[in-house]
């Protein structure tokens, strides 16, 4: 065997070589493109999906899960106007927005059929908002509120007014998040008013409430959840937070109490929803008939302290979450609460500039 590869002469073993080379490079290509077709790219919240359900979907279908974080509603849109809408596969979406989002052709139709776990879903969160129907899938739903350090208060926070018209104790230790259509839709409710209100004459109201209050935000976000959480250290004694995020903190001390205020707060719902330039469709579809999956549901609800629209995956449910009254809220404590309708595009030129002022 050396007799014979000594004996090869230097052409013969700079071509073996560039054979060898060429065929390396066309197996590295191969690779990475069948790796490239077997990426599912979503556009979600942070820690919004537990990482065993994704763990346990990409071990069945052999692909890789990619993540691309937003920090806001605002910021979400932000992304999508930077990117025309492509790069993602799945996008995380608020009802209110999809009239907006089809008008831009960011997503495009889901058919019930390639989703067989569809059929676990509740129809009224189907049916919620028109323009999401036939292109999304409910993903979990709650409310928003305050959450508060009873133990850093003279009395029981019950009202927005509190917030926006703060006691001593609260000045310069309010968090708001960073949200335009919650904080003034909040400020709205505050004053009397429906938060979905479209009159220059209260958004003018609401602009003034706000630009009073502002002195008193040490900041706005979103809390953190780690026991670092400025909530937890006392740094900030009361926020606007969602009611999931305001459980998943007080497990870090239980002096945190969440409340959805006598004025009533927000009702969300998230869909997911399709991309238009969903680079793989099939994938996509099989990812949402997953996680629908009863068992996955209910999993999947609990780690998140939020309330799932799965109807049948209530009977996985532990009778602690079931019974919580944050995450399954009783309908007289959303007796004034409401869901964010779509607002014109002046009202939301308008309510954009009220926001810059009041958060820059």
């Amino acid at each position: 065997m050396h007799r014979f590869e000594g004996s090869t002469n230097h052409k013969d073993r700079v071509t073996f070589q560039v054979i060898t080379l060429v065929l390396v490079l066309f197996f590295v290509l191969f690779t990475n493109c069948k790796a490239a077709e077997k990426v599912l790219t979503i556009l979600n919240w942070s820690e919004y999906v537990s990482p065993d359900m994704i763990i346990a979907f990409e071990k069945k279908y052999k692909v890789k899960v990619k993540v691309v974080y937003f920090e806001s509603d605002d910021a979400r849109d932000k992304i999508l106007l930077e990117t025309d809408g492509k790069g993602f596969d799945l996008v995380l979406v608020n009802g209110a927005i999809f009239k907006s989002y089809k008008k831009r052709g960011w997503l495009q139709p889901i058919n019930s059929e390639d989703i067989e776990n569809l059929r676990h879903i509740e129809k009224r969160w189907l049916n919620i908002y028109k323009p999401a129907i036939g292109y999304s899938v409910p993903y979990f739903w709650g409310t928003l509120g305050i959450a508060y350090r009873k133990d850093l208060v003279s009395k029981p926070i019950t009202s927005w007014k509190q917030l926006f018209h703060p006691a001593k104790e609260l000045q310069g230790k309010i968090l708001m998040v960073k949200s335009s259509r919650d904080l003034i839709g909040m400020g709205l409710k505050s004053l009397g008013y429906s938060s979905n209100s479209e009159s220059k004459k209260e958004l003018a109201e609401v602009e003034k409430l706000l630009r009073q209050h502002k002195p008193h935000v040490a900041r706005f976000g979103y809390i953190m959840l780690e026991k670092e959480s400025s909530l937890v250290t006392g740094e900030i004694v009361a926020a606007t937070v969602y009611g999931g995020d305001a459980l998943n903190v007080a497990e870090h001390n239980n002096n945190i109490i969440y409340v959805v205020p006598e004025e009533g707060g927000h009702i969300w719902v998230d869909y997911f929803a399709l991309s238009s330039s969903a680079l793989n469709k099939p994938l996509a579809m099989a990812f949402l008939n997953f996680i629908n999956q009863p068992e996955w549901a209910a999993k999947n609800a609990e780690e998140m302290y939020l309330a799932t629209p799965n109807k049948s995956a209530k009977k996985y449910l532990s009778k602690e979450h079931l019974s919580d009254p944050v995450i399954y809220p009783s309908e007289k404590s959303l007796q004034n609460s409401e869901f964010h309708t779509e607002l014109s595009p002046k009202t939301n030129r308008l309510r954009a500039r009220i926001f810059l002022n009041y958060t820059r």
